[in-house]
């Protein structure tokens, strides 16, 4: 059973509304970073807009900026929006370059057309190759500073962003993922199956997911302690957030995804709900977030919106 997240401090901002403000504040923030013309061809600028401003649940980059405020709420946020934002332009191009014919293939994205069905093939790779590029840019000039402390806080977030879209994180995942996998092997061997799925989604979604919150807690000056909490949090709500796509993808509808549904299973890949069925996996969610909580109670993270995120998390329905 999903458990409903926890209610808000007496006095606090309530999560839905917070969720809507700091996404306002990451799209124009995104808007102002954008390279536009004539820095940037019209016809690229145009597919990079078309795909980064098409909404979403910007988890990562709220993620990022949650994680900031529960560390140092006076201005953490304001250090963390360009990580966040390039974030956000890492996970675009990953999404932009994951729908491509050569991969996943896929029409709708965000609830329209994909990159390449709208501008084609070509333009869809270059937009992602921008979005990518541009991610560090932002990451390597904002916040301006001559403090020393925040640019090793810097240059600390650009090694962990690295480390989480690379070909050890993201990208390793990615290539995992579209390796041919036996369905008839992986049930007849579910354990084996179970942590090749987990392995894969911990490089393909998680180490993004880490990335996004470890960017936060270190651009606010965390110190390591509180750091390494943080990511055990993003670690298990990494998981967490993986399954409930899994469950979404059998149960949820097109129209409220903004995605195809039911590609998974057409696809003929292994999930969680292929594995264990879809009460199994709903209480395998339920754990990963319990973990998360867990994570945060033992770093002494106890305010902020973290927790309430994670619940958010577990009980989202795109």
């Amino acid at each position: 059973m999903i458990r409903p997240a926890a209610p808000e401090a007496a006095g606090e901002q309530p999560l839905a509304a917070y969720l809507q403000a700091r996404r306002a504040e990451v799209e124009d923030a995104l808007d102002r970073y954008l390279p536009v013309t004539p820095d940037c061809p019209e016809p690229l600028a145009e597919a990079m807009r078309y795909s980064l401003l098409a909404g979403g649940k910007r988890l990562r980059p709220v993620l990022t900026l949650a994680t900031a405020d529960a560390i140092d709420p006076d201005r953490g946020a304001a250090l963390a929006m360009p990580a966040a934002c390039a974030i956000e332009m890492i996970h675009t191009y990953s999404l932009v370059h994951d729908d491509l014919p050569a991969m996943d293939d896929d029409s709708l994205r965000r609830g329209r057309p994909t990159v390449h069905v709208a501008y084609g093939e070509a333009m869809a790779i270059l937009a992602g190759d921008g979005l990518l590029t541009e991610a560090f840019r932002v990451l390597a000039r904002w916040p301006v500073t001559d403090d020393p402390a925040v640019v090793d806080r810097k240059l600390r977030t650009v090694e962990r962003v690295a480390a989480g879209a690379g070909a050890g994180g993201m990208v390793g995942g990615q290539v995992l993922d579209i390796q041919p996998v036996d369905a008839a092997a992986a049930r007849r061997q579910p354990a084996a199956a179970r942590a090749a799925l987990r392995a894969m989604h911990e490089r393909k979604t998680g180490a993004l997911i880490r990335a996004a919150a470890g960017a936060g807690a270190i651009m606010a000056g965390a110190d390591k302690a509180t750091i390494a909490a943080v990511d055990a949090y993003a670690a298990h709500l990494g998981l967490g957030f993986q399954i409930v796509d899994d469950i979404l993808d059998v149960e949820g509808d097109t129209a409220a995804l903004g995605k195809t549904a039911g590609k998974d299973e057409a696809a003929g890949k292994v999930t969680y709900p292929s594995l264990v069925g879809l009460e199994q996996s709903r209480v395998l969610a339920a754990g990963a977030i319990g973990d998360a909580r867990r994570a945060l109670r033992a770093g002494g993270l106890k305010g902020g919106r973290l927790a309430a995120i994670a619940d958010w998390v577990l009980a989202r329905t795109n």
